[in-house]
């Protein structure tokens, strides 16, 4: 392996041939790195941290530190980084708690841009975007494909549904609907369908044109939450939508700190 001679990689911790290890690392004996992992400079990998094969971390990252939370007593809870994510520079992840499930776990072909935080026990799927300065408390979900923007507070429990677009500046402190665009512009409430980010995702003009109809219904029309979704849910029971818009019915009806319409 290529391990630089300033840096200290304590006995236990598990390091393929194929990593790359820059100057003024420090690795604790639980950390497990995949195969072709580089550490650029300046990285801090504690507790029970494993990443999966090829991802590439910037200066000054501390990945698996121990959460930010009073009732954390030095329990051998865990973080994991799934393949092929990126961890920019100053990112801080913080492990897991006992009473929150024991994990942080960020998925595969993440961007996870400077300074942004994941706070202990989050959930981030793959193909996750966190912009510069994301600040994901402790136990948010972010479900796969979506995007927070830049300097965006994002409260505790809360879900950031798949494909969703948040803009830089907007704080969250309920669900975020799937497939939306999110905004402070827009006083804070979804504003819209992330046609965009759906397309690259190759959805079918069907796909959007149902999809959009669900979301207007949702967001656009006089009905309360609960009225909107029983008509979408009648719609569905018809034959009208498909599975993202029967996801969507289903998102709101689980959200327990409510959907931002």
């Amino acid at each position: 392996m290529s391990v630089h001679p300033s840096s200290i990689v304590a006995d236990g911790a598990l390091i393929p041939a194929s990593a790359t290890i820059g100057p003024f690392c420090v690795l604790g004996p639980n950390v497990i790195l995949g195969e072709h992992c580089e550490l650029l400079s300046h990285i801090v990998l504690d507790g029970h941290t494993t990443l999966a094969d090829h991802v590439h971390i910037h200066p000054f990252a501390a990945i698996g530190i121990s959460p930010q939370d009073l009732k954390y007593k030095g329990e051998p809870t865990r973080c994991e980084i799934g393949a092929g994510t990126i961890i920019r520079e100053s990112v801080t992840i913080s492990r897991g708690t006992e009473g929150g499930g024991g994990i942080t776990r960020v998925g595969s072909d993440c961007l996870i841009m400077a300074y942004t935080h994941i706070g202990h026990d989050s959930q981030i799927g793959n193909g996750v975007i966190l912009a510069n300065g994301a600040t994901l408390a402790g136990h948010v979900t972010v479900e796969d494909y979506a995007v927070v923007g830049a300097l965006n507070p994002v409260h505790q429990h809360c879900t950031i549904g798949r494909h969703a677009y948040i803009g830089g500046g907007t704080t969250i402190t309920q669900d975020v609907l799937p497939y939306s665009l999110t905004s402070v512009e827009r006083n804070n409430h979804a504003y819209g369908l992330n046609k965009v980010g759906l397309q690259r995702r190759g959805f079918t003009p069907e796909d959007l044109r149902e999809l959009t109809t669900a979301m207007r219904i949702l967001t656009g029309g006089k009905q309360n939450t609960t009225q909107a979704l029983e008509t979408i849910n009648d719609m569905l029971a018809h034959g009208a939508g498909n599975e993202h818009v029967r996801y969507l019915a289903d998102f709101v009806a689980k959200s327990e700190r409510g959907v931002i319409k």
